[in-house]
């Protein structure tokens, strides 16, 4: 995809993903949503300055043809007209709006403070749509303890083992497929995770993850396609993303949870939850635990808590029990 994306871009903007994955040190796909909300504007340019007929199907809008005199006399007052084209026209949600939004700021910070290619900056005071921040979806306890008590497939102790890793420690999906058997200590009870931007951390095994991947171990196939990888699909290869968001797709049925809109990430937020909620973890560990960069992504698990009080008030037997006025 990288190079197809390359293949497609004016020069300007192939420096200024260069400078994302060098400078930067972005993770691939992080480069590759850059590119992708970016592509989107430049489609609109074209489209705003009529270089593609109207019925020209969008996903067939080039812009490696995309002049920078286009960029150069861009103002804020476009900016906003974009802004309104992603939700009138596109029908965008408010965080798309706001991410896209955000990928063309970065773009032109970049090109008029780094590559010098701008005198001036027009998005400098643009401003990004507000996004509510929603609290994430998550199993209880009791749920937690019932996915694990019904897994079952034909790989069970490979699925126990993903599933387990994911409440215990809190990984990401991308974390999981790319574990390798030398990033397991079994004597010091760790795993090394690489995160986003490649960012190592080392996280610690408690006696529930311990023995899952003793039990997986012992089953896991010898004569593979992939001898590095930890995680072995039915072909003996690595196991991808898909497939293991399938397995955890197909335990949550099986446990009779997959009304609850819970996906493979949502997960990694139930670990978060409950080491917060029910082993008291500190925000300032859990931060290192689940390798952000922001505390203030980790102190959303203590909102949650704050709402379960809320609710927890409002579910009282007395709650509605006004005094009358007279």
């Amino acid at each position: 995809m990288k190079q197809e994306y390359m293949d497609d871009c004016p020069e300007y903007i192939k420096d200024y993903l260069l400078n994302l994955r060098l400078i930067k040190d972005r993770a691939d796909r992080t480069e590759e949503a850059y590119y992708l909300d970016i592509r989107t504007f430049l489609r609109y340019l074209k489209l705003k300055h009529k270089d593609v007929d109207s019925d020209t199907p969008y996903s067939k809008i080039t812009v490696r043809d995309v002049p920078f005199s286009y960029i150069e006399n861009f103002t804020l007052y476009d900016a906003y007209e974009f802004m309104n084209y992603l939700k009138e026209t596109r029908c965008n949600s408010t965080a798309t709006r706001a991410r896209k939004t955000s990928a063309i700021k970065q773009l032109y910070s970049y090109l008029h403070n780094k590559a010098k290619m701008l005198e001036v900056n027009p998005l400098e005071d643009l401003e990004l749509p507000r996004v509510k921040n929603k609290l994430p979806k998550f199993l209880s306890l009791e749920q937690a303890v019932d996915l694990l008590k019904n897994i079952d497939s034909r790989h069970k102790t490979r699925d126990y083992c993903i599933i387990c890793l994911f409440l215990n420690c809190g990984m990401r999906l991308s974390e999981l497929v790319g574990l390798n058997i030398v990033d397991y200590n079994k004597e010091n009870r760790t795993l090394r995770l690489f995160g986003k931007g490649s960012k190592e951390r080392i996280v610690y095994l408690n006696d529930a993850c311990i023995s899952a991947i003793e039990g997986y171990l012992e089953d896991r196939p010898k004569n593979s396609k992939d001898s590095d990888a930890m995680f072995l699909s039915q072909q003996l290869k690595r196991i991808d993303k898909r497939r293991v968001q399938f397995i955890v797709e197909e335990m949550l049925k099986k446990a009779g949870l997959s009304n609850l809109g819970v996906s493979t990430h949502k997960l990694r937020h139930t670990a978060a939850t409950l080491m917060y909620q029910h082993g008291g973890v500190d925000p300032l560990i859990l931060k290192e635990i689940l390798g952000h960069k922001s505390i203030a992504t980790t102190e959303i698990y203590t909102h949650l808590s704050n709402e379960n009080l809320k609710k927890a008030a409002e579910a009282s037997p007395l709650a509605d029990k006004i005094p009358d006025k007279k």
